[in-house]
């Protein structure tokens, strides 16, 4: 029988597919330049999507597992780590694979060898040159000026970028970065403030490390370059503080963001194989966003792994919000929500592993999971799983779909994820880091 439940929902479901857009590429004409960086990044993601997602969450917590616990070989480095005063103490198996040397400056390229998740295969510009911006400005959106990180982030082929100082770069317009790059942000305090966000646009391998993005706003449009070759009109950028478009092998590592105009980071348009790690959020109402449009199929292929974040004071909600798509979200710390912390619609597949989940004090809002404009009807079937979370303060998950789903090991699996009661030693250095020349970081 059919309720007025039933038929509210049904109508409130079409008005929302009406008044929702279309999603833009912000790009005013889509010449033989952008149609071609179209069919090369749709290649790209397929080549990139694992057919077996099961097969990176668990390669993910067996590498958890041996940084917590550790081979005999790791063990006898802990123990005389242990004998040192001042010890480097990186907590999780992506800083372990770097932030204790006290060289890491003179071999920062290193990094690109640490990422885990479904942005394992991203290196960024390994093996490129090094490229240092020396200059803040952005006055020259198609002419760049030499030294400046919009000059830097256009360049062809692989390159490793990293800053001379301390710097506020207020872009302009969005930054659109091309394929092949790591902004390295380690030595210096670098921020990204008070203008237009970073935008990854029909790319991959990129790697984005250390930065502090805030308080940016939209960007008014017009000509901007994207390459050496080539630039065009642009329209208005959304304010998105990082903003993956049909891009795949994304690393974002170590970034502390808030208070956009829209979203901190959207991944979005067919991208996959990203992860974000080790990332602290603040002040801002909707995080992150996977999956822009329910009708939008072909991010299907989208695989995202989220791990060792802190989601901290003043969040509000889509931690992330997903549609489509494969989403690990793994070993984070949930410290503050105002609404809901993980949501999504169109059944995206969600593995929520060893996390720990503080409910804020409202009694409406303790449950961590929001399903959006579907029936429960449909939503039972949707994988949405938890283990070994961490429930605070009245703080609940409420599962879907088959609970035995995370059991399908392959014979590469050894370990399991570890509790949500690990997570304050995993994520304890979130956010961007302080790092200084000749000590470890």
């Amino acid at each position: 029988m059919t309720t007025l439940n039933d038929v509210l929902f049904l109508l409130f479901s079409l008005i929302v597919t009406v008044i929702v857009p279309s999603i833009d590429a912000h790009v005013a004409e889509f010449d033989e330049y952008w149609s071609r960086k179209l069919t090369e990044a749709q290649t790209a993601n397929l080549d990139a999507y694992h057919p077996d997602p099961w097969n990176v969450t668990h390669h993910f917590n067996a590498h958890v597992h041996m940084a917590l616990f550790g081979t005999n070989t790791t063990r006898r480095n802990l123990r005389g780590q242990k004998k040192r005063p001042g010890k480097c103490v990186a907590s999780n198996p992506i800083d372990r694979c770097w932030r204790c040397d006290p060289n890491w400056a003179n071999n920062r390229q290193k990094l690109a060898d640490c990422v885990l998740g479904f942005g394992r295969n991203t290196i960024g510009g390994k093996g490129g040159p090094i490229y240092v911006v020396t200059d803040p400005s952005d006055n020259d959106m198609v002419n760049p000026k030499p030294g400046t990180l919009r000059h830097a982030v256009i360049q062809k082929g692989p390159l490793w970028i990293i800053f001379a100082h301390s710097m506020v770069i207020r872009l302009n317009q969005e930054l659109l970065i091309t394929s092949d790059k790591t902004i390295d942000a380690r030595g210096g305090n670098v921020h990204i403030a008070n203008g237009a966000g970073l935008t990854l646009q029909f790319v991959r391998n990129v790697i984005i490390h250390g930065l502090r993005i805030h308080d940016i706003v939209e960007g008014s449009g017009g000509m901007i370059r994207d390459s050496v070759d080539h630039y065009g009109l642009r329209t208005r950028s959304d304010g998105d503080g990082i903003s993956i478009f049909g891009s795949s092998n994304i690393w974002i590592d170590h970034v502390s963001m808030s208070n956009c105009r829209d979203g901190l980071i959207d991944v979005v348009q067919g991208s996959t194989a990203v992860t974000i790690s080790n990332a602290h959020f603040t002040s801002h109402n909707e995080v992150m966003l996977f999956g822009a449009s329910d009708s939008y199929s072909n991010d299907k292929i989208m695989q995202v792994t989220v791990a060792f974040t802190h989601f901290g004071q003043g969040l509000v909600q889509r931690m992330p919000r997903c549609r489509w798509g494969f989403v690990h979200v793994v070993n984070n710390d949930y410290t503050h929500w105002n609404m809901y912390a993980i949501g999504g619609s169109k059944a995206p597949i969600i593995v929520s592993q060893g996390n720990r989940f503080i409910a804020p004090n409202n009694i409406a809002a303790k449950e961590v999971t929001k399903r959006e404009y579907a029936m429960q009807s449909e939503w039972k079937n949707w994988n949405w799983i938890s283990e070994g979370d961490l429930m605070m303060n009245g703080a609940f998950f409420v599962p879907s779909g088959n609970p035995a789903a995370s059991k399908m090991f392959t014979k590469q699996d050894v370990f399991s994820w570890k509790p949500g009661t690990y997570v304050t030693r995993l994520t304890r250095y979130s956010g961007s880091l302080d790092c200084f020349v000749g000590r470890p970081c």
